[in-house]
């Protein structure tokens, strides 16, 4: 189930001019609520309302595994990827926690995970393949799993109901690729797009280094957005990809979470580019992530977020943790009062309400 489709003839600098002029004439200084009205036009124009009301919103976590763990880049064995699955749909992880608290339905989708679920409410099967495989030996994916990855994302959003998407991730080596994505999109130095991810040591972040800087080398002729996702992997951030770009279609607000959930974006943004159109207007970044790498990221997607926390969790906690935010914004540009119809006076040298 979609969203009802909104009007194509939208007057698009009307309506922000109208937004704009609802925000500077409620009751409170002019500005005075600061990044939470840009927040609150944000969402009017991405809802294309001036009474924009978040409805059903919809946490969904893809997961996947990738070959590359299999080199030692990250801390944790693989079989996390499937037994933190399990612990989110068990509602013990702490986007399981942040979920219920911020009344998001939480849905985790198998991209392609090494193993076998049960099926249960909540839990999406998807699966492309058990585990991308090697990217120093190959591609990550094919072309054909790459296209079926992020067709399997579109999907899963038109299915959903509601008008806000918040995205999270689970797949460990997934810092990785988004690293790698981030240095071959961007043309940023590897060095200065890898971090510790689950919380390597000094050598292990040396180990991840070379031998992410010989996967850029086996792929160094893979240039294009596409072809870079499919070397570089992996399933669940192809999903992502599709998602964003279905959700972003439909005027659903798309909340970012961190590192790899930017990853997508970035992909999709490059994607939309080549057909001169914009992902991230209709995406909401929720914090600067404290792996190295996001902060690069967010700059070369021109963003700022709106949370610092030095998290690097990841599941989409980020995006459940500023949700709050992105709430209050909606709600306090349709049902706070403005001066005229409060009837409290409004500045002396301010113009006439119109």
């Amino acid at each position: 189930m979609s969203p009802p489709s909104e009007p194509t003839d939208v007057d698009i600098p009307a309506l922000r001019a109208r937004l704009q002029h609802r925000l500077d004439h409620k009751t409170k200084p002019l500005g005075s609520l600061g990044r939470i009205e840009m927040l609150a036009l944000q969402i009017g124009m991405i809802l294309r309302s001036e009474q924009p009301m978040l409805m059903q919103p919809q946490l969904v976590v893809f997961a996947g595994d990738h070959g590359l763990a299999a080199r030692g880049v990250s801390a944790y064995p693989s079989d996390v990827t499937w037994q933190m699955v399990e612990n989110f749909l068990a509602g013990g992880a702490a986007v399981s926690v942040l979920a219920r608290q911020h009344g998001l339905t939480l849905t985790v989708v198998d991209a392609g995970v090494r193993h076998d679920f049960a099926p249960r409410a909540g839990l999406l099967n998807r699966k492309i393949a058990p585990g991308t495989a090697d990217a120093l030996d190959g591609p990550a994916m094919s072309e054909a799993q790459c296209a079926q990855a992020v067709r399997s994302g579109r999907e899963v959003v038109r299915e959903l109901p509601g008008n806000a998407l918040l995205l999270g991730e689970m797949g460990i080596a997934n810092t990785s690729s988004a690293a790698l994505l981030l240095a071959r999109l961007t043309r940023e130095p590897i060095e200065r797009c890898i971090g510790r991810g689950t919380g390597l040591d000094d050598s292990g972040l040396i180990r991840k280094l070379s031998v992410l800087a010989a996967v850029l080398e086996a792929h160094r002729g893979v240039e294009a957005p596409l072809p870079a996702l499919a070397a570089f992997g992996g399933f669940e951030i192809a999903m992502m990809v599709g998602a964003v770009l279905q959700a972003v279609e439909e005027h659903r607000v798309v909340v970012v979470d961190g590192f790899i959930t930017g990853a997508a974006v970035l992909v999709a943004q490059r994607l939309a580019e080549i057909d001169g159109g914009s992902i991230v207007e209709g995406c909401v970044f929720a914090h600067r992530s404290d792996e190295a790498g996001h902060s690069l990221m967010l700059r070369a997607l021109g963003v700022k977020p709106l949370l610092d926390l030095g998290l690097r969790l990841g599941e989409g906690s980020g995006a459940a943790l500023a949700w709050p935010l992105i709430d209050s914004a909606a709600r306090l540009l349709c049902e706070m009062a403005s001066f005229e119809s409060a009837g409290v006076a409004t500045r002396a040298d301010a113009p006439p309400v119109a």
